[in-house]
């Protein structure tokens, strides 16, 4: 058996950096457990699988595709780069013609679109509440030390924790902050955490100006110490900042090793559209 493969820097227009993501093109029904093996052969954070949802459908022409997201270890019900690095597959290499792609998904209908050089994801935007420090300070501990914790939140739908360092962070103290996200999972008492989000708001002056707020994401409970660069923590951290910063246009940054960019605009009808460019790294074929 023969598929097509591909491996899809996300978020970035570099080689190189974003966040890789590797994409199969299913032209029949694939065993449901290859779905892992493969993922886990591919052993990137994420392995996309698009389907055809009708037998007459085709790569080029059509417009809806089943889309499933498998980390080395699991199943995921959302992932932002993953689903970024299937659109630019289906546009850029199968040289799909629609405008928008809609992607049938665990976590709903989610629809891509080309806008000048970038492509923009339709997410679903998730909302935060104030979190206790005592039911997570051990985790708290584990992740940034003694550091100034600004403000604690979490995003019951996601199981994301966001935790906010304090404005007289620069941007550099966040990027080189050691952090042993394998710890976290004894640290973490609660069973209700299965993301670690780290922000810190933007500086409007000095060498990085222009980027609203920055972040690092770890999610070691999913296998993933540290992602580069994360859709769905931005459907997190897109509510967050909007509201404490009064926009609805922002521009991230995350800034792990590898780093990557996202153009966020919060919807009108209660969405969120993340943009991001791409870079194709890899193309072949699994046979087996």
């Amino acid at each position: 058996m023969q598929i097509p493969i591909f491996t899809v820097d996300a978020f970035t227009n570099r080689p190189f950096s974003g966040n890789p993501a590797a994409v199969c093109l299913l032209e029949n029904d694939l065993d449901e457990d290859l779905h892992q093996k493969i993922a886990t052969e591919m052993n990137l954070s994420e392995t996309a699988f698009i389907r055809k949802l009708h037998p007459g459908d085709d790569f080029t022409k059509s417009s809806c595709f089943g889309l499933r997201w498998f980390t080395p270890a699991n199943e995921v019900p959302l992932c932002g780069h993953a689903t970024l690095a299937a659109a630019a597959v289906l546009f850029h290499v199968q040289k799909n013609t629609n405008s928008v792609l809609t992607f049938m998904t665990l976590s709903g209908e989610l629809k891509a679109r080309q806008v000048e050089g970038h492509i923009v994801l339709d997410l679903p935007l998730y909302f935060t509440y104030p979190q206790v420090l005592q039911e997570v300070e051990e985790l708290i501990k584990a992740a940034v030390g003694d550091m100034v914790v600004q403000d604690l939140r979490y995003s019951p739908d996601t199981k994301k924790l966001l935790v906010r360092l304090s404005d007289a962070y620069e941007r550099s103290v966040l990027e080189e902050l050691q952090v042993s996200a394998q710890s976290f999972l004894s640290a973490e008492k609660t069973g209700k955490v299965k993301g670690l989000i780290l922000t810190l708001k933007g500086n409007s002056s000095g060498k990085h100006k222009g980027h609203d707020f920055y972040s690092r994401y770890f999610s070691p409970w999913y296998g993933v110490l540290e992602d580069p660069v994360t859709g769905s923590a931005h459907a997190v951290l897109s509510s967050y900042w909007s509201e404490q910063l009064g926009k609805k246009e922002m521009l991230a940054f995350q800034c792990s090793r590898r780093g990557g960019e996202l153009k966020i605009s919060l919807r009108n009808d209660g969405r969120v559209d993340i943009a991001g460019q791409i870079a194709i790294v890899l193309k072949g074929n699994l046979t087996f």
